[in-house]
Formats: structure tokens, C-alpha cells, sequence
């Protein structure tokens, strides 16, 4: 299966792109692609706090991934 990343904010810096598009197994979950890209990127173990979007819906760790789908990595928010 193949999918397209989205990089924004501190994990585009740390990656050094804007997006790319990976080949992962079916069935693969929200969970297991965290892993994935830690393994890939490893400065991205810094930053594990990131969120990851699906098809632009948040999703949580249980979500499987589907061919095509566009994942975002959405580094931590914060402000006052």
C-alpha cells in the first residue's frame, strides 16, 4: 500500500520535507506508523507527542491506515 505524509511545523524542519509518499503493509495502524516513521526519522522520537491526521480527521492509535490515505504529522500546539 502506498500513502502520502504531510509534514508541518518542527517535523517538516526535522524530516527536511514538506511531504513525501511511503509503502507500509495493510492494515497498519496509526500506532505502527508512529513507529515507522520514528525508525525512518529517528529525531522524530524527540517530538513523539505529534498527532497524526487521516484524511484531515485527527486520529487516534487504533485507526488503520487505507491505500491512498493522506497522513499528517501535526507537531504539539502550544500558546498562550
Amino acid at each position: 500500500m502506498k500513502i502520502q505524509l504531510l509534514f508541518f511545523g518542527i517535523t517538516s524542519d526535522i524530516t527536511g520535507k514538506r511531504e513525501d509518499s511511503i509503502a507500509i503493509n495493510e492494515k497498519t495502524s496509526v500506532k505502527n506508523l508512529k513507529s515507522l516513521l520514528i525508525e525512518k526519522y529517528p529525531k522524530l522520537k524527540n517530538y513523539a507527542s505529534f498527532s497524526i491526521a487521516v484524511n484531515t480527521e485527527y486520529a487516534n492509535d487504533t485507526v488503520i491506515i487505507k491505500n491512498n490515505d493522506i497522513i499528517a504529522l501535526i507537531p504539539p500546539v502550544s500558546g498562550g
